[in-house]
């Protein structure tokens, strides 16, 4: 029994949903978007509501499954999602020029990181409160697709993963990271 699945999804006014027999797409003020239909589940529009429902109880994980992702559809082309990716250690850099970020992330030549289509990116210096004025560089990513947003913020942490004593890297802004005690640290 899937209890996401049957969670009728609210259709704001200006957003249309065009439901097809694989994929549904959803056209909204940002954007447009599609997302595919499992088989086995079937979407109906009711006034301002969008009903996900299943042949059997046998496709209750893509009965969950379709109605999140027709959910995410419906998110993105109306308000959009944001992301957000703290640059740490000293000498990181980090410079959006145009549809590219080119970072300094200590290696022997700057990384450049191609955005791709749909997703926009800003820095912004950020002064962290900690024992000395350190200054942290924040980039926000937002964009209407979760799921390249997602795998965008993915390859930029894997571009210098945070390291587990200093915390020095690419990290995610709404994770805690626990740091390792040094040698000496009991």
């Amino acid at each position: 029994m899937s209890r996401v699945g049957k969670k009728p999804i609210t259709i704001p006014s200006g957003v249309t949903v065009t439901i097809g027999d694989s994929a549904l797409e959803v056209k909204g003020p940002k954007g447009t978007l599609s997302t595919p239909i499992p088989n086995g589940v079937k979407f109906k529009q009711e006034e301002n509501s969008l009903i996900a429902e299943r042949a059997s109880d046998d496709q209750a994980a893509f009965h969950g499954l379709a109605r999140a992702l027709a959910n995410n559809a419906v998110v993105g082309v109306t308000e959009g999602f944001k992301r957000e990716m703290d640059v740490v250690g000293v000498g990181y850099k980090a410079d959006v020029q145009g549809k590219k970020i080119v970072f300094s992330l200590g290696y022997s030549h700057p990384i450049e990181f191609p955005l791709p289509e749909g997703i926009d990116a800003k820095t912004e210096r950020v002064n962290t409160k900690t024992s000395i004025n350190q200054y942290q560089l924040t980039i926000m990513l937002s964009g209407i697709d979760k799921q390249k947003l997602g795998q965008v913020a993915a390859e930029l942490n894997r571009l210098r993963k945070p390291d587990a004593y200093k915390g020095k890297g690419i990290r995610y802004a709404d994770k805690h990271y626990k740091l390792k005690p040094g040698k000496t640290g009991k």
